[in-house]
């Protein structure tokens, strides 16, 4: 008898083992409720069919649903998230048993060259994660996939960002080796070495990498968003930049339902000084971003719409179209709220009306610059709030007020120190660039020169070792360009002339940096160089600009008989 029991007890945990076994390839309806999908119908602003270019994913899920997927990671590729895990949230409302649907949520709220994803963001990911890994129905290879981004969502607490991108670079390694046939494995991997790069590295190794294997894919996958998107954030840097042009070139129309993909080609646009191009991708972009906000019922604007924002202020100030440029910051002086709340949107705030007085040297309202808006959560953004304090330094300093100047490099002072108390270092090493360029001109305005120019080369030489991040067109100015006005206002023309043309090499066609360059070369006598730089800031320059450098350029080429 005691026999029988003992077998008709192990006859029910091995059907209980069967049974738990099944239940884990299913996810209970608390788990994915836990997760708290966006759901609801694909917003877009494109054209009707919604275009967001064309992949195939291999996944083992049931045919019903792969369609979706493909459209899913489609616009992950372009960092549209929030629709992508819409999609994601579908498939696994009609097919919950689907792991790689659990895999995209996690890769929704994993935002790589943006910034890092939030507190919501991680627990989510990591969630969905957990969930993924309970389901048995799932290929090695699938199971490899989800272990890569799930090394992002783990040890939040002992590893930062960066350090958690590395760890999925190196398991997306892994899976590229594996599987060489597996395109999506390729591009995937480049995101990721563009994801875990080194700021530091002047030698661009992980994005050189990245864009050799997405060339390589490209000739297989031309309608392939995410390899044209890549290729671009991989060469987003001078030097490297012109080998993505004809990515830049190509993208808007591999997804123009997507406001990103409009508006990123205007990263190599910006990179050569193509400010036609950055324009016209950027007054689409935005407003595609407007038609998002209002179709997706957002409350306030949405935040690509003031990236676009960004690119486009940089742009018209190049081609000193004042009018624009300043009709611009009075339309962000009406923007209080913007979802969602992020680093991009903190920069832009910050940047974009800073740009426009320090390039036209504006310097009384620099001074006086108020930040905007005031019940923005600035304090969880120093870097940004820091372009605010450095505007007004170099404001009160060129306007003589030096106890307000130094009140201001003051604050500039803590939140570097804040930042690097928090090991922000990319963002300390920004600001601390902002610390010494304004310490530099409160000296030189104090009447020490030599000293003040020894500070400002080494402000430049900083800069000019760091790279800038991608959520920027670039400096609010930059440091070697501030050094050529310096050496101008000194009176050693040809070290100003010498300190223009190497800003140009990194940031070609800058109004202030061609205007500078010319008025180098004139007073220093070169006058073939004079007549070039000014002849291209006339060509870069909207006619009959306002800008006071490009009335003086017109009488001295007028006076050479150059235009008419």
């Amino acid at each position: 008898m005691r026999r029988m029991l003992l077998h008709t007890r192990i006859i029910l945990v091995f059907i209980l083992l069967i049974l738990s076994c099944k239940i884990k390839d299913r996810a209970t309806p608390e788990d994915i409720q836990s997760l708290r999908l966006k759901e609801g119908e694909l917003v877009s602003c494109g054209p009707p069919d919604k275009q967001f270019g064309t992949i195939a994913f291999d996944i083992s899920c049931s045919d019903k649903v792969k369609k979706d997927f493909n459209l899913a990671v489609a616009l992950l590729h372009s960092f549209e998230y929030d629709e992508a895990e819409k999609v994601f949230a579908r498939i696994i409302d009609r097919e919950p048993a689907c792991a790689m649907a659990y895999w995209g949520v996690a890769m929704s709220n994993f935002h790589p060259l943006w910034s890092p994803s939030g507190p919501a963001e991680l627990e989510k990911g990591a969630k969905a994660i957990q969930i993924a890994r309970t389901i048995n129905e799932k290929s090695e290879r699938e199971s490899a996939y989800i272990e890569a981004i799930g090394n992002y969502y783990t040890d939040l607490d002992k590893v930062n960002d960066h350090g958690r991108c590395v760890r999925f670079e190196k398991a997306m390694e892994e899976i590229y080796k594996k599987y060489p046939d597996d395109k999506e494995a390729a591009v995937f991997y480049a995101l990721s070495l563009d994801a875990a790069a080194d700021p530091a590295d002047k030698s661009y190794a992980n994005q050189r990498k990245a864009g050799e294997i997405l060339e390589a894919v490209y000739p297989g996958q031309p309608e392939h968003p995410g390899v044209v998107h890549y290729i671009i954030h991989s060469y987003d840097y001078p030097g490297l930049a012109r080998e993505a042009l004809p990515a830049a070139r190509k993208y808007a129309s591999i997804a123009p339902s997507s406001a990103h993909a409009q508006h990123m080609p205007s990263h190599i646009f910006t990179r050569l000084g193509l400010w036609d191009e950055c324009i016209n991708s950027n007054l689409i972009s935005t407003g595609s971003a407007k038609c998002y906000a209002e179709n997706a019922r957002i409350n306030g604007h949405w935040d690509e719409e003031l990236h676009g924002l960004d690119y486009l202020e940089y742009a018209y100030l190049q081609k000193a179209d004042n009018r624009q440029a300043k009709d611009l910051v009075d339309y962000l002086d009406t923007i209080q709220k913007v979802y969602p709340v992020n680093f991009k949107v903190a920069y832009a705030f910050a940047a974009i009306p800073s740009r426009y007085l320090l390039e036209n040297k504006l310097w009384k309202e620099a001074a006086r610059l108020e930040i905007h808006p005031r019940d923005f959560p600035w304090m969880k953004f120093p870097w940004q709030r820091a372009i605010v304090y450095f505007t007004r330094t170099l404001g009160y300093a060129h306007t003589g007020d030096m106890e307000a100047a130094q009140k201001q490099l003051d604050e500039l002072k803590r939140i570097y120190d804040t930042l690097t108390s928090q090991k922000e270092m990319y963002m300390a090493n920004q600001v601390g660039i902002q610390v010494t360029s304004a310490e530099a001109w409160i000296l030189f305005m104090q009447g020490q020169r030599a000293r003040a120019l020894d500070i400002m080369r080494s402000a430049a030489d900083a800069e000019d070792a760091t790279e800038k991040s991608p959520v920027t067109p670039g400096e609010v100015i930059p440091a070697r360009e501030l050094l050529g006005d310096m050496l101008l206002q000194s009176g050693n023309f040809a070290g100003a002339l010498d300190a223009y043309e190497a800003d140009l090499r990194t940031h070609p066609n800058r109004f202030n940096g061609l205007y500078g360059a010319g008025l180098s070369a004139q007073k220093s006598g070169d006058g073939n160089k004079a007549d070039d730089y000014y002849k291209q800031l006339f060509d870069i320059s909207v006619a009959n600009s306002s800008r006071p450098e490009y009335v003086s350029a017109g009488k001295y080429l007028r006076a050479k008989g150059l235009i008419n």
